[in-house]
């Protein structure tokens, strides 16, 4: 009911067409109306029957030819039948004037009111075009995320100039935003980089020398697995920074391959947790930053080895509908509430449970994903399974196969 009543919803080119049209007919009507009335009054105005019947009638009478009988008297009218012969006539007159009247002014304000519309129309379009122009650039950036798309129109200096400069000011001022926070973001990560590797290095040499006592190597195996923790946290930030920039130069390559790439990586993991991993994998060609492209796969891969329960299954399939090169990688695992789909795609937002396992990742998979395939012009959706785990289905514009 509810896509039934967006379909009906008139737009503004139609309510802008429909009140210019009502408009001009019903200035149409009024002034039909008012020709009406001053013909009708003219036509009352011009004098009334009795005058030219008494000026007939009062003329004296003329001598008639000397050879002329004089009419029977049987064919003789008297004044008052000519009279009323003068009164019907000349109201049928005006009866079958004003009824003219109205029939071909209705007739000829219907063909011009018609003509109206269709030029109401096409003039909306006109006036509209600077506004669609705007929702077509916003809409582009939408999809895109591409902020430094202009509309730069140049019309005259009116309203629709001021709303397109605004719009424009604002891109400019959330790209600059959105630049200074990804330039944060790296050069935050690289200036860590360096003090986690000097950490991990000094706690391998601690733990490495031969005096060490069991609690400094246990103590040091625990640093380690920490600053681990942190060095995949910022590897994972980096590539969240650089995945939301749209990918200029794509390649292409074919999802299986990248599927059965990362899966045969992830195969000791796999079978230390005890899942069962199940491939299908399809033709899939697509084109894209092959580095990107790995990193999004094995997240979701790992996250569907991690997230899961001792003899669990995992299941990645790729292939070609539609248009779009598409992976899914479904999991068993803890039911996932649907009202936590969306949320789960944040950065650092995990699911109740895992909020404390440190060793199921820092809560940047997801959201790697997105951003990945988001600069790829695709998109992301997660449906929950009934049995408990999720499903993540991701896709990308379809490459066109090349011939062998």
């Amino acid at each position: 009911m509810t896509a039934v009543a967006g379909r009906l919803r008139p737009t503004i080119r139609a309510r802008l067409t429909l009140l210019y049209g009502g408009l001009f007919i019903a200035a149409g009507i009024v002034l039909l109306a008012l020709t009406y009335l001053l013909v009708q009054n003219n036509l009352r105005d011009q004098g009334e029957p009795e005058a030219s019947f008494t000026q007939v009638a009062g003329q004296p009478p003329q001598r008639a030819p000397a050879l002329a009988a004089p009419p029977p008297p049987q064919d003789r009218l008297s004044a008052g039948q000519v009279k009323g012969v003068l009164v019907e006539g000349r109201k049928n007159y005006q009866e079958e004037t004003m009824r003219s009247l109205l029939t071909q002014g209705g007739i000829a304000l219907g063909v011009v009111s018609a003509a109206a519309l269709g030029f109401g129309w096409l003039l909306a379009d006109r006036v509209l075009r600077p506004v669609h122009a705007i929702t077509d650039t916003a809409r582009r950036v939408a999809h895109s995320h591409d902020l430094t798309e202009r509309i730069a129109y140049d019309g005259p200096r009116d309203d629709v100039k001021e709303l397109a400069d605004t719009f424009d000011t604002m891109l400019e001022r959330l790209a600059r935003a959105f630049d200074g926070q990804r330039r944060f973001v790296a050069n935050a990560s690289h200036e860590l980089r360096t003090p986690l590797a000097i950490n991990r290095t000094l706690v391998d040499v601690a733990v490495r020398r031969p005096d060490a006592t069991e609690d400094v190597k246990r103590l040091g195996e625990s640093l380690l697995v920490v600053n681990g923790r942190h060095e995949r946290l910022i590897d994972g930030l980096l590539t969240l920074a650089g995945g939301e920039n749209a990918v200029a130069d794509a390649s292409p390559l074919d999802l299986a391959d990248v599927a059965r790439h990362v899966l045969d990586q992830a195969a000791a993991e796999a079978a230390e947790r005890d899942v069962t991993v199940r491939r299908a994998t399809g033709t899939a060609p697509a084109a894209g930053d092959p580095v990107l492209i790995e990193r999004l796969v094995q997240n979701l891969v790992e996250n569907a080895v991690r997230h899961n329960h001792d003899g669990g299954e995992v299941r990645v399939a790729t292939g070609a509908r539609d248009g779009w090169a598409e992976l899914t990688v479904a999991n068993t695992g803890p039911v996932v509430p649907p009202y936590e789909l969306e949320t789960i795609f944040e950065p650092f937002r995990r699911l109740r449970q895992d909020r404390v396992r440190s060793d199921r990742g820092s809560g940047l998979g997801l959201s790697i994903v997105r951003a990945v395939a988001t600069a790829h012009h695709g998109r992301v959706t997660a449906e929950p399974r009934p049995g408990g785990g999720l499903a993540v289905t991701v896709r990308l514009p379809a490459r066109a196969a090349s011939p062998p």
